[in-house]
């Protein structure tokens, strides 16, 4: 099965996000942040319960090159990630990078962390979709 590893600055809310759902609709799938926070986002969590996915025990994780080799696809997420790491460089190189252009929850009122849920939620399936790709 195809890896994908779903990659932002904090890993506490658009990354978390889609490792979630990629898991609800049976994708093998991890996320990580450049700069990993302590925790994901409550708001974030609580967005995510309301669709039926817990993810309160999920803890942000730091991006390595174990997991950019080992993963079919790296999706950052609006964040300039690249720009944060170097690590991206490689899966850039191996042709294995795209940007989701997602805006930060960061410190936004759940009504906008809903939009941007339910958008995580649509380009994942629409990966699914587009096998080629995975």
């Amino acid at each position: 099965m195809k890896h994908i590893l779903f990659v932002c600055v904090g890993n506490s809310g658009r990354s978390q996000m889609a490792e979630a759902f990629a898991k609800k609709n049976g994708l093998q799938a991890s996320s990580a942040g450049t700069n990993p926070v302590e925790r994901v986002n409550p708001i974030v969590v609580q967005a995510m319960q309301e669709k039926g996915i817990d993810i309160k025990s999920n803890t942000p994780k730091m991006l390595t090159n174990e997991m950019i080799e080992k993963a079919n696809l790296v999706i950052t997420m609006g964040c300039s990630a690249e720009a944060e790491c170097p690590v991206l460089i490689l899966a850039k190189k191996q042709k294995k990078l795209i940007e989701w252009d997602l805006e930060d929850p960061k410190g936004k009122p759940v009504e906008e962390i809903r939009k941007i849920r339910d958008e995580v939620e649509r380009r994942v399936l629409e990966l699914l979709k587009e096998e080629s790709r995975l």
